[in-house]
């Protein structure tokens, strides 16, 4: 859709071709001055009808199908000021109760001062004949409504508020909108989604609310552990949180100090002392992730000391059942695993690629299979789980899925009243689980239950706080079989052979490009993006006996969003090259086409689908802004307001990608990466390939990677709290 520079216009509101309560998104029809034809605009118009004079500015766009329209941007309306206009805004039926007849007569009997009188003096309209007792209650009440939110529309566009957060706003707080912005703008970062910390506190400097402000301070430690957590922290070290907290909200120290000793007194922030270089420090959580920790450490014990509900197996017999059954023999490190799942409450089986936990997996459940058929899989996204169904032939589920999540209450239906129904669950790819997700897991498993982590503990840790796995692993309290041995058939893989050297912190080998490993040497980020964009469109769909397809089988992972070779360009890049569609919609920036590869950006249960899921849109309703999009065969439907929700996914981040695979994976690395260049990051990155891949860039950026360990080391207490509270229990 072709864009123009902003501009501004007026006009009379002639008709309201669509609208949606929900949102506050219309489709209106305008009529400028002087001009015959009349004029789409589109965009939040919560507040504008049919009859007043919009103010607008925004852009033109030129629509495929509907022609030239107006994006509104923003907007002021006035009241109608003659007779037609009046008519026309009480006869659209923004006022409930008020229809064309009622209108000509009201407007008849009033005249111009037909919208005063209804604004202040409703009780006046008793005065039209015809017009009852249950009509007029009907009436003010309608009245009374549309006033408000005509004055809270103006009071927050005034201070700085869009009209889309304004109509949300009104949404949540009703009639009390303005008193509660007025005393506390900084709810809104709490309580309306997609408004920030940072939006309110814009809100409160247009209200002269002052920098120490209590209601500012609080809401900036509360804001600034939020954003720690995003960078994967349960907890920061106090002393280093008070400066942070200073520097972000620029007040001295002291003011942060004693809030704090405030939150902490009232348990909204917790505080506890933990090793950190060998020395007890002070460190701090949010109340939700402390009690996350603990409950995970808590549930962890219950489930080790509970009797088990499979019976006891001779396991020497097992294995020789279970080699026939498979027509193989174990390694000695497959057959320590299995004998350890199969006896242990609670175990972990961890190594990379190549080195067997699919068979053991497979093996596992053969035997288990033959003395109870109360078995669940489970995986943290819908790709692993799809995986995992494969290679065992038995369904797996993604964690949300089998925790089965509550509308009503906004928890989890399956817990601890309500528990799964199981003798053994075995959980996949366990190091992208975090501890939030970790803890309504563990909290609904019945206390007869196996449990088996199975996840690769070396790739990158979870998108969310936390570094569940490695932390299981650290506490020494759980059994943990380390699987380091690759197998023949694997060694023949020049993915998993590299993917190890990486991990190990040597250079992969990146000779040749016959294989399934190919190394592109270059050093100019715009020569980078070339060679992306011939491997896509060209080179990877026309391989004989194997070609890929440009969108499902190939897919770009970057260490970052922003620059030349970022997610962000090389989507736009990739869009215009792969999928070259005019159908689409766009919000703040971006433009979604039909046929576009996009991926979730966070949890959302109501849809059934979650952060890091991938799909393809299938059909867009310009009429009605919307689109419907495919995950796993599933149709969605996403609303304008709801285009935040997702991304376009050609290239996404390694994070993001985790858990995911795909037969041919294009990564770019170089120099300008320098601050995400990581081995575990491009560890992680080679091992999404099936097939193929593509590590495009320099050997310099290659070896930065392969010689720093990890990103930022998290800050973490699960570890402590396992040990702390096994050892407690057991001398209690």
């Amino acid at each position: 859709m072709e864009e123009f520079p902003q501009e501004a216009l007026s006009g009379l509101v002639e008709s309201v071709v669509f609208e949606s309560e929900e949102t506050g998104y219309k489709v209106i029809k305008i009529k400028l001055p002087r001009e015959n034809d009349l004029v789409i605009l589109i965009g939040m118009l919560a507040g504008c009808s049919i009859g007043q004079t919009l103010h607008a500015k925004g852009k033109w766009k030129l629509h495929p199908r509907h022609g030239r329209q107006f994006s509104v941007e923003s907007f002021e309306v006035e009241k109608p000021r003659d007779l037609i206009g009046i008519q026309k805004y009480l006869e659209s039926g923004h006022i409930k109760g008020i229809g064309p007849a009622f209108a000509r007569k009201i407007v008849e009997k009033f005249g111009l001062k037909t919208l005063d009188i209804i604004d202040n003096s409703p009780s006046r309209l008793m005065e039209v004949e015809g017009l009852g007792a249950k009509r007029m209650q009907t009436l003010v009440a309608s009245i009374s409504d549309e006033v408000i939110l005509r004055k809270v529309m103006i009071f927050l566009r005034g201070h700085g508020v869009s009209p889309v957060y304004a109509q949300k706003i009104y949404k949540h707080y009703g009639d009390s909108c303005i008193e509660v912005v007025k005393e506390n703008p900084y709810r809104l970062a709490k309580e309306i989604h997609g408004m920030g910390f940072k939006s309110a506190d814009l809100i409160a400097q247009n209200l002269d609310i002052g920098n120490e402000s209590t209601y500012r301070i609080d809401a900036g430690i509360e804001f600034l552990l939020t954003e720690i957590a995003k960078d994967g922290h349960s907890c920061y070290e106090k002393i280093a949180f008070v400066e942070k907290s200073a520097t972000l909200l620029n007040v001295g120290e002291e003011l942060i100090v004693a809030r704090l000793e405030t939150l902490l007194k009232e348990e909204t922030i917790i505080e506890k002392s933990l090793l950190y270089k060998d020395q007890p420090t002070s460190f701090l959580y949010s109340r939700p992730l402390f009690f996350s920790e603990l409950s995970i450490a808590k549930e962890l014990y219950r489930l080790s000391i509970g009797l088990c509900g499979i019976r006891t197996i001779d396991m020497e017999k097992a294995l020789l059942w279970a080699e026939t059954k498979m027509g193989m023999h174990f390694a000695k490190g497959q057959k320590e695993a299995i004998a350890k799942s199969m006896a242990k409450k609670v175990s972990i089986i961890t190594g990379g690629p190549g080195t067997g936990k699919s068979t053991i997996t497979k093996a596992i459940l053969g035997l288990t299979s033959q003395i109870s058929p109360s078995i669940l899989l489970a995986a943290p996204t819908g790709k692993a789980a799809k995986r995992m169904s494969e290679i065992t032939g038995k369904q797996a589920k993604t964690i949300h899925s089998l925790l089965s999540f509550d509308f009503t209450t906004g928890l989890f239906k399956k817990n601890r009243k309500n528990p799964l129904e199981c003798d053994l669950i075995i959980i996949d790819e366990a190091s992208m689980i975090d501890c939030r997700l970790m803890a309504s897991l563990l909290v609904a498993i019945p206390s007869n239950s196996r449990i088996i982590f199975i996840g690769d503990v070396d790739q990158l840790p979870s998108v969310g706080p936390g570094k569940v796995l490695e932390d299981l692993i650290h506490s020494n309290q759980i059994d943990c079989t380390y699987l380091k041995f690759i197998f023949r058939q694997a060694k023949g893989s020049s993915i998993i052979t590299n993917a190890h050297n990486i991990n190990q912190g040597f250079f992969p080998s990146l000779s040749g490009d016959d294989d399934d490993f190919t190394f592109i040497e270059e050093n100019e980020p715009e020569n980078i993006i070339q060679h992306i964009l011939n491997l896509t469109s060209s080179v990877l769909p026309s391989i004989e006996g194997g070609s890929f397809h440009p969108i499902n089988d190939v897919q770009i992972l970057s260490p970052m969003k922003k620059g030349l070779i970022g997610t962000d360009n090389l989507n736009t890049l990739l869009q215009e090259t792969l999928n070259p569609g005019q159908i689409s919609l766009s919000k703040m920036g971006r433009s979604f086409r039909l046929f576009d590869k996009v991926m979730q950006r966070r949890n959302n249960y109501d849809k059934k689908v979650y952060n890091g899921d991938v799909g393809r849109i299938v059909k867009i309703d310009t009429s009605t802004q919307t689109l419907s999009i495919v995950f796993d065969e599933e149709e969605v439907i996403y609303t304008s307001d709801e285009l935040d929700e997702i991304m376009l996914a050609y290239a996404v981040s390694i994070h993001k990608y985790q858990g995911s695979e795909c037969p041919a994976v294009i990564i770019p690395i170089h120099t300008s990466h320098f601050k995400l260049l990581f081995k575990n990051l491009l560890y992680t990155g080679v091992t999404r390939g099936k097939k193929k891949v593509f590590l495009i860039g320099s050997k310099r950026a290659i070896a930065i990677a392969i010689n720093s360990k990890q990103a930022v080391s998290r800050f973490t207490g699960l570890s402590s709290v396992i040990e702390e509270t096994f050892t407690k229990e057991l001398l209690s």
